[in-house]
């Protein structure tokens, strides 16, 4: 796997997400050949057989195999907790982080089962970006710096990225976020987060109008968008999956926040997330929505709502299932099964 490329602005990130490679053709077309020919009735395991095919076609390799997955967690904190739009405060980001570092989290217990490493990379923490009523997020440099963090965070021969982040007032950047690129009512888009009560979430919404007011000249370029109203791990988020592309790495995403950010590059390109699968569909109301926008279905809907790379992590599980079966079964011949009759 090449190194990530060198980015210094905005306008190289645009440039690299107008080069992505497409999937491999023949890996993709070597999987439906051998789909037809599995001991089971056409079509009978369902998503597990397009999973595998998608999976081939953009390992590059078939049959495809994960063996060596990866769990990648981006952590950052956002001035506009300050606003009341979150029931816990910004310093659980901190805590968190370690509590990933010790293994307490549920993320560590699902990538223990998966057999992913877990990489925690917390950005700039120490540094909230700016409270977004008052001004944009992050610099362009703020926001480059976060997104070359995620593209460096992708570690040669992963075979499957799970996409993840953990930040205090985050789902409110992807309300917001969301808000900027699809457009619509912030009560669309904003939920209840890690809690809020009812005046909670008015703040909420009424905070995320403010921001959409005050950037409104550039939040019609989705960059744009990103620097004024996300976040560095929504930042970093983005540079990981446009580096995982570069490398034909598959990515499972995660939950609302996760999902945010890889619209970003859905608006730059359309097909900038064909590489992806939508791990879950979180309980917060927005991503339900947000990936019908995208045209993701996800692979689980289990009613989490918890982020750190929880569902991807435990749609993964589905992924590898999917390999294994499609590469371990017998084909009809190889049994000695007689086929469908004609």
């Amino acid at each position: 796997m090449a190194e990530a490329p060198a980015v210094l602005t905005l306008s190289d990130v645009r440039v690299l997400a107008a080069a992505l490679p497409p999937p491999d053709a023949a890996a993709s077309a070597a999987a439906a050949v051998r789909e037809a020919q599995l001991t089971k009735p056409a079509g009978s395991l369902g998503r597990l057989e397009t999973i595998a095919q998608w999976l081939a076609a953009w390992q590059g390799r078939h049959p495809a195999r994960v063996e060596k997955p990866a769990v990648a967690i981006f952590a950052g904190n956002h001035g506009v907790v300050a606003r009341g739009v979150s029931a816990f405060p910004a310093e659980v980001t901190f805590q968190m982080v370690a509590n990933f570092a010790a293994g307490g989290a549920a993320i560590n217990q699902l990538a223990r089962t998966l057999g992913a490493t877990l990489d925690v990379v917390p950005v700039e923490l120490e540094r909230p970006t700016e409270d977004f009523t008052r001004a944009p997020a992050m610099s362009e440099g703020e926001c480059v710096e976060a997104i070359a963090k995620g593209m460096a965070a992708v570690k040669p021969g992963t075979d499957l990225l799970c996409v993840g982040e953990m930040g205090i007032g985050n789902t409110t950047a992807a309300a917001a976020l969301a808000l900027a690129l699809y457009g619509g009512d912030p009560a669309e888009w904003a939920g209840r987060g890690t809690g809020l009560d009812d005046a909670g979430l008015a703040r909420k919404r009424a905070v995320i109008a403010e921001a959409r007011a005050l950037h409104l000249a550039q939040i019609g370029d989705p960059l744009e968008s990103l620097r004024c109203v996300g976040g560095r791990e929504l930042a970093a988020m983005l540079g990981a999956i446009l580096q995982a592309r570069m490398a034909r790495v598959p990515v499972v995403l995660d939950g609302y926040v996760c999902t945010a950010a890889a619209a970003v590059l859905a608006r730059l390109r359309p097909d900038a997330l064909d590489h992806c699968v939508l791990g879950h569909v979180s309980a917060e109301p927005g991503h339900r929505r947000l990936a019908e926008r995208l045209g993701l279905k996800p692979v689980l809907d289990l009613e989490m709502r918890l982020g750190e790379g929880s569902g991807a992590a435990l749609a993964a599980l589905v992924v590898k299932a999917a390999a294994a079966t499609h590469a371990g079964m017998a084909t009809f011949a190889e049994a000695g099964v007689s086929g469908k009759s004609p």
